[in-house]
C-alpha cells in the first residue's frame, strides 16, 4: 500500500534536564553505573508539567514550525502510554490545553500499544487521511515517565525520560513523501514481561493502598531480550518480504530506544551501514511512545535524514509487541 503522506514538520517539548549524576547522587548510585549500564548520561523530568501541557506544548510548537494553524487541523491523536487521568481521555484533554483549543472541535482520540504508541498512531493517521475528510491530522506523543519508577530498581530508575513529541501530517499527492507500509505484531507469552501491576482494576487502588514495587515500572529484560532476538527476524523477513526494499538498504532506521542493549543487540541482527541506525537514548533516555518521534525529528534537525530518504520505524514494546512503519521522508 503505497499513500501520498507527508510529514509537515515536528514540535517538542522537553522538561527540566537531569543529568546521571544528579540521580546517582540523591539515590546513592556508583557514579558512571547509569551511562555504563543504562547508556543513559541525562534524561529531562517534569517538575510541574502534566502530560496534557507537555503535549499541548508540543502540538502548538508544531503548528509554529510548519505555519500549519490549529483550525487546519481534522485530528488530534494522542498516541502514549501515560496520563493525567484514567478518565477524560489523553487527547482531549491535550486538546483543552492548546491555546485555542476549545474554539474547535476536531474529534480528540487515544491510542496506547504503550512504546509502539506512535507508530501504531501513524498507520491509524495515514490510513485515515484522504485529502477530503482528513487532509491534517496532529500526531502527539506526550510521556511522563519519572513518577512511575521506582527508587529501589536502579535499571528502571536511570534508564527513563520524559518528553512531548508533535508531528503534523498531511494527505499531499504533490509532496513525493509516501507512506509504504505499517504492521505490528503482538506475542503473549511476554504480556507480563513489562508491567505496572498497581492502580487499574486488577489491583485497584481502593483495596491496593500505594507500594513503590506495585505501583511502579517493572520489566524482565533478560525474557524481553531473548524474545525480541528471537522474533524479530522473522518479523523484519515479513515486512519487507512484499516490497522493493530490504532493511538492509534503509536509508535511516529509527528504532525505539528501549536500552543501550537492545539498540545493540538489534545493529547485530543485520549488516546495517555505519550512522543508518539513530540513537537519543544517551542524552533523552528511554521516553516510551516518545522516543521514536523524537530520535526521527532529532536526525532531521541534524540533516542526518532528508526529503525522499526511506526510513523505517521500527521497535517493541509491552505486552510484547514488534512494530514497524516504513515511509518516504
Amino acid at each position: 500500500m503505497k499513500k501520498p503522506i507527508k510529514i509537515l514538520g515536528f514540535g517538542k517539548y522537553l522538561p527540566k534536564q537531569i543529568l546521571s549524576s544528579e540521580i546517582e547522587k540523591k539515590y546513592q548510585i556508583p557514579p558512571g553505573w547509569s551511562i555504563k549500564y543504562s547508556g543513559v548520561a541525562s534524561r529531562h523530568h517534569a517538575t510541574f508539567e502534566s502530560n496534557g501541557y507537555i503535549g499541548a506544548r508540543a502540538i502548538e510548537n508544531a503548528l509554529q514550525n510548519c505555519n500549519v494553524p490549529l483550525a487546519e487541523i481534522d485530528m488530534i491523536l494522542s498516541c502514549a502510554a501515560t496520563y493525567d487521568y484514567p478518565i477524560p481521555n489523553r487527547a482531549s484533554v491535550i486538546k483543552s490545553e492548546l491555546e485555542y483549543g476549545s474554539q474547535f472541535t476536531m474529534p480528540a482520540v487515544d491510542i496506547d500499544s504503550t512504546c509502539l504508541s506512535f507508530v501504531s498512531g501513524f498507520e491509524f493517521a495515514a490510513k485515515l487521511l484522504d485529502g477530503k475528510q482528513y487532509k491534517k491530522i496532529a500526531i502527539v506523543s506526550a510521556e511522563i515517565s519519572s513518577l512511575g519508577l521506582d527508587p529501589g530498581n536502579w535499571e528502571t530508575l536511570t534508564l527513563f525520560g520524559d518528553a512531548a513529541v508533535a508531528v503534523i501530517l498531511q494527505y499531499d499527492e504533490n509532496a513525493g513523501s509516501l507512506f509504504f507500509k505499517a504492521e505490528q505484531r503482538t506475542y503473549s507469552e511476554g504480556v507480563y514481561d513489562t508491567i505496572i501491576k498497581g492502580g487499574g482494576n486488577k489491583y485497584f487502588f481502593k483495596h491496593h493502598p500505594y507500594d513503590p514495587q506495585l505501583h511502579s515500572f517493572a520489566m524482565n529484560g533478560k525474557n524481553l531480550l531473548r524474545l525480541a532476538l528471537k522474533k524479530i527476524p522473522e518479523f523484519m523477513d515479513s515486512f519487507f518480504k512484499d516490497l522493493p526494499y530490504t532493511i538492509e538498504n534503509m536509508d535511516a532506521i529509527i528504532p525505539h530506544q528501549a536500552s543501550r542493549t537492545g539498540i545493540d543487540m538489534f545493529k547485530k541482527l543485520y549488516p546495517i551501514k555505519k550512522n543508518i541506525v539513530k540513537e537519543t537514548l544517551e542524552i533523552y533516555g528511554n521516553c516510551i511512545a516518545a522516543s521514536i518521534p523524537l530520535t526521527l525529528m532529532d536526525a532531521i534537525e541534524k540533516g542526518e535524514i532528508k526529503r525522499n530518504d526511506v526510513c523505517l520505524l521500527c521497535g517493541t514494546s509491552a505486552g510484547f509487541s514488534i512494530g514497524a512503519v516504513l515511509i518516504k521522508y
